[in-house]
């Protein structure tokens, strides 16, 4: 298979994507794959490949093609080829939670500087460790990395980019507690798809959805929550992806669980009030876990640097500064200081996010 019929077969199997024939376009592009001579060729339906299974939650099948398509880079010997399928192998290790390996094909992204493509892929780069960081629990670096990639996309008006890091910065916030920031940046996400994203990706839509569904829960919305997850499963669904079938499912459960709390409440509270009675006599087990974990909110960085109090604990606004320190909102607000109290620097002029 030449040049020429190379590139009709792709984009043949693309237009069966986009019309949701997805194991049609799987079909012609492993055809492409097995017969194709053009080198180039072969590393763009790699790309295709890689993404269709991303979208599908086939992670260790993305892994498979990652690897195949650093081979072929190396054989096209093209920096920007190289750096594409470094980014690819970030990604694909970063679904499969190896994070460690995801931070290093980042760093190995970032040192390949100079190409136009390298650039381009930065902000990619920045989210994919982003992701990685947060999911090692390294809060501030994640942010940071969240930081730079939302600066790329606006300076590149790049909407899908900034759709992909206000979804991440969803997650971010849900995990430190602060459940307005966590529904925030998801609705932002759905008001870009619904504006810029008519030729988008499905994903996006119901990755925005679901983010927004485990926000509304803990905000005690719970009407919300539930359409919002009802709508990601069915586009998760419709794809055959998995993965996030299975995170509506736990959010569905939360959703049935929280309205079931509702009612029997009181009960609980007596429940409570029995286990706290019949654990005095424990004392020093209780302390020794009070200590612990105040050693692992320090560690993690995970306390206002103004009131000294833990973030994680409760529900609250938080700010983050551009150095992405993040402190309690409200001490900030009331705090005298230009500086950031953790580091110092002089700015209190909040990021973009």
């Amino acid at each position: 298979m030449g040049q020429d019929q190379t590139k009709q077969q792709i984009e043949k199997g693309l237009h069966l994507y986009q019309s949701n024939q997805t194991e049609k376009a799987l079909q012609v592009w492993m055809r492409v794959l097995e017969k194709s001579a053009d080198p180039a060729g072969r590393f763009r339906v790699l790309g295709c490949l890689i993404t269709a299974h991303a979208e599908m939650g086939r992670y260790k099948d993305m892994l498979k093609f990652a690897v195949v398509q650093i081979d072929t880079a190396r054989e096209l010997e093209d920096a920007d080829y190289l750096t594409e399928s470094y980014l690819s192998l970030a990604r694909s290790n970063e679904k499969l939670c190896e994070f460690q390996k995801t931070i290093s094909y980042c760093k190995t992204c970032l040192n390949m500087q100079g190409t136009t493509v390298s650039l381009q892929l930065n902000g990619q780069v920045s989210l994919s460790m982003g992701n990685a960081f947060l999911g090692l629990s390294i809060f501030q670096k994640a942010l940071e990395c969240f930081e730079k990639a939302l600066r790329y996309a606006h300076n590149n008006d790049d909407k899908m980019l900034e759709c992909r890091v206000c979804c991440s910065l969803g997650n971010f916030y849900a995990q430190i507690k602060d459940y307005e920031k966590a529904l925030f940046f998801p609705c932002k996400a759905a008001e870009l798809v619904n504006d810029y994203g008519k030729g988008w990706s499905l994903k996006y839509r119901a990755m925005s959805q679901y983010h927004m569904a485990v926000a509304y829960r803990k905000l005690g919305r719970l009407a919300d929550a539930m359409d919002c997850c009802e709508e990601s499963m069915k586009i998760a669904l419709q794809h055959g992806d998995r993965p996030l079938q299975a995170l509506c499912l736990l959010c569905f459960a939360d959703i049935h669980r929280s309205r079931k709390d509702m009612q029997l409440g009181l009960l609980k509270l007596h429940c409570l009030c029995e286990m706290i009675y019949r654990t005095k006599g424990q004392q020093q087990e209780l302390r020794d876990h009070v200590v612990k974990f105040h050693e692992c909110v320090e560690e993690m960085e995970l306390y206002c640097g103004m009131c000294g109090e833990s973030i994680g604990e409760k529900n609250n606004q938080l700010q983050a500064l551009p150095c992405s320190h993040f402190f309690h909102l409200k001490c900030l607000q009331t705090n005298g200081t230009r500086g950031c109290p953790n580091c110092r620097r002089l700015s209190v002029k909040p990021g973009y996010v």
